[in-house]
């Protein structure tokens, strides 16, 4: 889904946000450079209180075809396609993780991440969301970098953690997870805080090419 480019583009097709979402932070279907997609996000302080993982309803089988969320994302990302058998057991197959910039063949090596973990996502705006939001942000396919297949070790370093505190290992990897977040962040209207802004819009000015089109969630 996300190439490994020092610079990096995140566009979708608009689909208009439903009676119950969010207003965006900008206008829907607007494309915008990193450094103005950054100024879009509400700053505001953050708050555990209350998270835990169990509201927040994982790898589901949307559309009833024996695959979950997380053969879904693998299945989509594949460099090479794996074979598909029952129960939609995956065999074979290569994967880029562009955390790390590794190609991976195993699929127990992989784990799928929440681009914006699901503790930052409670922190910053999902406390307020119904369950039945929250599990649409856990399972979120319709966008493409809202969930990504990377090795495993980078995301257990990442944890819950934004921005401010940890960054993918691979050089050139910088600009493509900022887009990320920015446009993850942006998609569910979620806020940032203080330390996260300054982060971010730091790394803006290292990726002048990078633009972000909004896209709220339905």
């Amino acid at each position: 889904m996300a190439a490994c480019t020092g610079d990096a583009s995140a566009t979708y097709d608009h689909k208009p946000p439903s009676a119950t979402a969010p207003t965006p932070s900008a206008p829907a279907g607007s494309s915008l450079r990193l450094s103005q997609a950054i100024k879009q996000l509400q700053v505001a302080d953050e708050s555990r209180t209350g998270y835990e993982r169990d509201k927040f309803h994982l790898w589901i089988d949307a559309d009833h075809d024996g695959c979950d969320t997380r053969k879904e994302v693998l299945l989509s990302e594949a460099v090479t396609n794996p074979r598909q058998g029952k129960s939609c057991k995956l065999t074979g197959g290569t994967w880029h993780s562009y955390y790390d910039d590794k190609t991976v063949t195993d699929t127990s090596r992989l784990d799928i991440d929440h681009l914006v973990p699901l503790p930052e996502a409670w922190d910053s705006g999902a406390s307020n969301w119904s369950d039945q939001r929250r599990e649409k942000y856990a399972n979120d396919l319709d966008a493409q970098r809202s969930l990504v297949a990377v090795s495993s070790g980078p995301i257990r370093s990442k944890g819950d953690q934004d921005p401010a505190e940890w960054m993918p290992p691979a050089k050139d990897a910088s600009c493509t997870y900022a887009t990320d977040w920015v446009t993850t962040k942006l998609r569910w209207n979620l806020t940032i805080d203080h330390a996260e802004n300054r982060a971010l819009t730091k790394l803006a000015t290292s990726c002048t090419k990078a633009t972000v089109k909004v896209t709220p969630a339905l």
